[in-house]
């Protein structure tokens, strides 16, 4: 039977890699895909990884009717054996619910990639969306890891290194960006409530100790 399965983790976990994968296996079998994507990191209508590897997509607008989309390729004769959906966090309910109804409808398998909460530690509104929609619901085995070395469980924003929890939900960045830029970190919860990047943490550990005052 055809599924919805959401793939879900933290940034830096190879979501992008496991649907390129997925994709690379599929194709060599002879089956034909149809990829969406929306904001990666490549640029528009790109699906990529931080391993280098990219392919083109079908870039995801805010009126993009994915269900529609996928009827019209198969009307005009193209072939979808199934879908990849890859940041699909940034999508609106809707559009889940449209991707269900491709499963459902259609019969096609759907292979969406995204992360489930923000920076704020929210749920973003599309991988809530999938969460209550998705036959399955599948945590990415490659655990990305803390600064401290702990399994890293949250996304914090940071601008020049310096976590903030505040803002707009959806701001374009990645981890490796330069210190001044607005970028992400993955933390462990316990650092991510203290707001303890790695910057942070270094800066901590080079700052002089303070030696007591002996009042007399």
């Amino acid at each position: 039977m055809p599924e919805l399965v959401f793939f879900s983790g933290t940034m830096d976990c190879g979501k992008s890699t496991l649907a390129l994968q997925i994709v690379h296996n599929r194709t060599a079998r002879g089956l034909q895909s149809l990829i969406f994507t929306r904001d990666d990191r490549a640029g528009e209508g790109k699906l990529s990884s931080r391993l280098g590897l990219v392919t083109e997509a079908v870039e995801v607008a805010d009126d993009t009717d994915l269900y529609g989309f996928v009827v019209e390729t198969m009307s005009r004769g193209g072939r979808v054996d199934y879908v990849v959906v890859d940041e699909a966090q940034f999508l609106a309910p809707d559009q889940i619910d449209q991707l269900a109804r491709v499963v459902d409808d259609l019969d096609k398998d759907v292979y969406a990639f995204g992360i489930s909460t923000d920076f704020r530690t929210r749920l973003f509104p599309g991988s809530q969306r999938l969460v209550e929609l998705a036959d399955r619901v599948e945590a990415l085995q490659v655990e990305a890891l803390c600064w401290c070395g702990a399994r890293a469980t949250h996304n914090a924003r940071t601008v020049g290194g310096v976590m903030v929890v505040e803002g707009a939900q959806v701001v374009i960045g990645d981890v490796d960006r330069d210190e001044g830029e607005t970028g992400y970190e993955v933390l462990c919860r316990r650092h991510h409530r203290r707001r303890l990047t790695s910057a942070a943490a270094q800066a901590g550990a080079l700052s002089p100790d303070v030696l007591p005052v002996n009042h007399t």
